[in-house]
């Protein structure tokens, strides 16, 4: 049978029936222009809001503060992959939308003076600040964004291809406005990853090679400017008088001291006594022992120096020893489990932390995601269809890393070790584990970047000799480490995954399987697996709260059971030391010290040079 055109009232009905899912379709997707933005539920601000909880809007402005980074640098574009960027080179650019510290991933305005998005997050419409301006004093447009965009994903660090990888169309809306269109399913993270969207000039970059390094002071649109540069050694940024959103409730109260000045030492440990002797001013320390036993001095009892743990709830993420899965020798699990019981936790915190550190058993720690219980109905819901692709234990067992009576004697966890990698092929033989087919010794290297934690490294090493294994520990500079690991160029390594209130589309970068084999990428680990990207793509396609929390935590499990790193430890407070010359806020936000927050208080600034004066005489 042939259909012909509808005709008379048939017409009418099919035409009424068209307009009215239209006008639904229409009313469906309504929005309303926001202030901000949050993954899930509303922005804790208001529209009218004038300053951050955590700042001062009667700051003071002025001053330089001195401050320290290790290492060297050879480059001022932080984008790219290539060289090594200098520190403080985030306060030149700007982002469309600015985060807080006191809130768990929610924006509002900057570059973009507003959002707007419809419920299943489909789209996002960015309306830029018409205030907004460059240095030069040109105005920020939509091109400049969708420039940036565009740049960043084909040009830029590898991250931002993955990070981006589900914006389907970018197009300009009106005069002010830039439409962003996703694809790939419930994203509802997606608007506020492109919040976080670096904004760089065109008109500056059309005349230079965005991809190479550089040490030309770039063009920004930021609280501050790059005023000099003595390469690798240092670099100096001053505050613009005429910054556009000085003004902005997200800047009111912050970006107080006329100029930062970071100076660059070999290691930590120079950086450290550089500071003990004035020359910087702020210190966050992360050594457990240094903690403990370097900040009695002089300065620190005269009060000139204030040292201060402040207690946080940030995520503390996942700090281990990373195993390389691209390597044969850690292919297989029952390996990787086995080494984890030479790692003597205990008496490693007894001896060498003194006590400061908790053991660390999920990627999410310090916080309401990570998996420390047995699995709730609601997740084994979403793994039952995993079983016979993830580990067992993931659905029967809450996963402990292996621990010790603290005293040094790890007897019991050697034999497990034994029987773990005698499963796997490897028996002890002339003095050395060798493989059962190949006889091949088990000998490694552990890729270090700070001569800190050698002393932590080599009492594992010393256990793995028990076990027959050769493991040989290597530090390496700053340079040479970022390059080893962009390359996946190591065995093992220390390092640590970073996670937020709110994980989402960073896990297809952490442990998804296409970053995996791309350089530059975060999948140090070298993860390549059907079962961890499904569950990657359920937690970002996370409708709420509680959905996150559940999803989170199945992946959790699933990283747990298979054995890809040998977790460290965490503390849950931040350790600063600083020279008692500043004025700050009351309030200390939760998940950081916002230093931005922070003035020169010129009083104090007099009494710490009468100080340090008096204590030269002496």
């Amino acid at each position: 049978m042939t259909m012909g055109h509808p005709t008379g009232s048939c017409a009418g009905l099919l035409l009424a029936l068209t307009l009215a899912l239209s006008a639904f379709s229409a009313s469906a997707q309504e929005t309303t222009p926001s202030h901000g933005i949050a993954i899930h539920g509303a922005p804790a601000y208001p529209p009218d809001f004038t300053h951050l909880n955590y700042a001062d809007p009667d700051a003071p402005k002025g001053g330089l503060v001195r401050r320290s980074a290790t290492g060297a640098f050879d480059n001022l574009n932080p984008y790219i992959l290539k060289g090594q960027a200098a520190a403080g080179l985030t306060y030149v650019f700007e982002t469309l939308m600015a985060s807080t510290l006191d809130e768990p991933n929610t924006e509002y305005g900057l570059i973009a003076e507003s959002i707007e998005t419809p419920e299943d997050r489909s789209w996002a419409i960015f309306r830029l600040d018409p205030r907004a301006r460059w240095h030069d004093g040109k105005p920020i447009t939509p091109d400049d964004v969708i420039w940036s965009f565009e740049t960043l994903r084909d040009k830029g660090h590898p991250f931002y291809l993955y990070y981006f990888a589900n914006v389907a169309e970018i197009e300009q809306v009106g005069e002010r406005g830039v439409k962003f269109t996703f694809a790939g399913g419930e994203n509802r993270e997606l608007p506020v990853i492109i919040g976080q969207l670096p904004v760089l000039p065109k008109h500056y970059w059309e005349s230079r090679d965005f991809d190479k390094t550089t040490l030309e002071p770039p063009l920004g649109s930021g609280p501050y400017r790059v005023a000099a540069v003595d390469p690798g050694r240092s670099i100096e940024i001053e505050r613009v008088p005429n910054y556009w959103g000085a003004d902005l409730p997200v800047n009111v109260g912050r970006y107080n001291f006329d100029r930062i000045r970071f100076e660059y030492y070999r290691d930590r440990t120079v950086e450290r006594v550089a500071f003990k002797a004035g020359a910087a001013d702020i210190f966050a320390e992360n050594s457990a022992k240094e903690w403990a036993t370097a900040y009695d001095f002089p300065a620190v009892r005269d009060g000139l120096v204030k040292v201060e743990a402040i207690p946080n709830e940030i995520p503390t993420g996942m700090q281990a020893f990373i195993f390389n899965i691209r390597r044969p020798l850690f292919a297989d699990s029952r390996v990787r489990e086995a080494l984890a019981y030479a790692f003597d936790f205990e008496w490693t915190n007894a001896n060498l932390f003194y006590g400061q550190y908790e053991r660390t058993k999920s990627y999410f720690s310090n916080s309401e995601l990570a998996a420390t219980e047995l699995p709730s109905a609601a997740e084994l819901e979403i793994l039952g269809p995993y079983r016979g692709r993830i580990p067992d234990e993931v659905f029967t067992t809450i996963y402990e890393p292996p621990s010790t009576d603290g005293t040094g004697n790890i007897r019991a966890n050697l034999r497990q070790a034994f029987r773990l990698l005698g499963e796997a092929g490897w028996h002890v033989k002339d003095g050395a584990l060798r493989n059962d087919e190949t006889g091949q010794p088990f000998a490694f290297e552990i890729l270090l970047v700070s001569p800190s934690l050698e002393r932590i490294v080599l009492a594992f090493v010393q256990n793995l000799k028990r076990l027959g294994i050769e493991a040989q520990v290597r530090t390496v500079d700053t340079t040479q480490y970022q390059n080893r690991m962009d390359e996946y160029d190591f065995d093992m390594a220390v390092g640590s995954f970073g996670q937020s209130l709110s994980p989402g589309n960073e896990q297809r970068d952490f442990w998804g399987s296409a970053s995996a084999k791309t350089p530059g990428g975060r999948n140090l680990v070298g993860i390549e697996g059907p079962a961890v990207d499904e569950l990657i793509d359920l937690l970002i396609a996370a409708p709420d709260r509680e959905a996150l929390i559940t999803r989170t935590r199945a992946l959790d499990r699933v990283l747990q059971w298979n054995h890809f790193v040998i977790p460290h430890y965490h503390i849950q407070t931040t350790r600063i030391a600083y020279w008692n010359k500043f004025g700050m806020p009351d309030v200390i936000p939760p998940y950081g010290i916002d230093i931005d927050a922070w003035w020169i208080d010129p009083r104090k600034v007099a009494a710490v040079g009468a100080g340090k004066a008096a204590l030269d005489d002496e």
